[in-house]
């Protein structure tokens, strides 16, 4: 790999800071130029795509210089002359580019939709193969999703040079629907029955395969079931959901993405009549007054509903619940009931 490309493989560039450092624009394009070491000039170009451009030149005879581009040649004078210049280019990395996670722009587009989705950033774990990102979620340390960095020939013998691709976790059946569809692959390095690869160059959009994404977190997430008490006092729960099927409820701790939360409405009722899905999390929302105090709130969405007869807190009873003063975990035996 070329120098240039090795340093600033997954950098972008602030163009307002390339004047700052001394880059003057000429046309599209940015260019600088400086002695470096005795009698050697570099010649650098940022294009308008932020793609850097460098040559060197021998200065007592005005011819580009590139010995030191050749690996074989290790002698004092050429590795003096590659040191200084990398370390030119370094500098030039630092002031003026930004480092980002991955090489395209798909790529770091999708890795910040699930940083902003699941707050996992992607964990680097092999020295040897630094392009491979593992997004692991926070709570258990299970993979969801794993981007690569390799030989696009590898998957796909049209695909010339590097590529990057992310594998996911999908249903087999849902992986043998897809391989018969352009831009999905047999996963590489990995379970072919259980995981897929998807090369990230703008073949499939951002929001189709972040839908992947959110599927394959799925398999990650230990559900869980919650009892939650409503007060019809304070709240007119069934009016609000003979108009929607979603409500903003306060939020319990210990509470995850996808768990079930059984709604238990106390007198009159006093009956289970609600079974939903928490659909969203940490929403910010301030509220109190002498019965209630929220600073946090998740969204839920109605699942299924149940006749008031049917759920009643005597039935409850039997299944081991003696009292619903807040919210607490579902009985697995009340469940299952619930369920069939």
């Amino acid at each position: 790999m070329e120098i240039e490309k090795e340093i600033f493989e997954r950098t972008r560039v602030d163009f307002e800071k390339l004047e700052e450092y001394g880059f003057e624009k000429i046309g599209e394009n940015y260019q600088y130029s400086r002695l470096f070491i005795d009698g050697f000039r570099a010649d650098i170009t940022v294009d308008c795509n932020g793609t850097l451009i460098g040559r060197v030149y021998d200065v007592t005879i005005d011819e580009e210089y590139i010995n030191f581009r050749i690996e074989s040649q290790v002698g004092k004078f050429v590795n003096n002359i590659r040191k200084a210049y990398k370390e030119l280019l370094e500098d030039i990395k630092v002031k003026c580019f930004k480092s980002v996670y991955f090489v395209n722009e798909q790529t770091n587009r999708i890795c910040q939709s699930i940083m902003e989705s699941y707050h996992d950033e992607p964990v680097f774990p092999w020295d040897s193969a630094q392009g491979h990102g593992v997004f692991k979620n926070s709570n258990n340390d299970k993979w969801y999703a794993l981007i690569i960095y390799i030989d696009g020939e590898k998957i796909d013998h049209e695909k010339k040079g590097k590529i990057e691709a992310i594998n996911i976790k999908l249903s087999p059946k849902k992986i043998i629907e897809l391989l018969k569809k352009k831009g999905f692959y047999p996963a590489y390095h990995m379970n072919k029955k259980n995981w897929l690869t998807i090369i990230l160059d703008d073949t499939l959009e951002d929001k189709e395969i972040m839908d992947y994404i959110n599927e394959s977190h799925r398999f990650t997430e230990t559900s869980s079931s919650w009892l939650i008490p409503a007060n019809p006092k304070y709240y007119d729960v069934i009016s609000y959901f003979d108009q929607k099927d979603t409500i903003l409820w306060k939020q319990p701790a210990g509470i995850k993405l996808h768990d079930k939360v059984y709604l238990y409405l106390g007198a009159p009722y006093s009956a289970i009549l609600y079974q939903c899905e928490v659909i969203e999390l940490n929403l910010p929302y301030q509220y109190q007054d002498e019965n209630l105090t929220i600073s946090k709130a998740m969204k839920i969405k109605r699942i299924k509903c149940y006749e008031k007869e049917e759920y009643t807190f005597t039935k409850l009873k039997e299944y081991g619940v003696r009292a619903i003063r807040g919210p607490r975990h579902m009985p697995e035996l009340l469940e299952k009931e619930m369920d069939k």
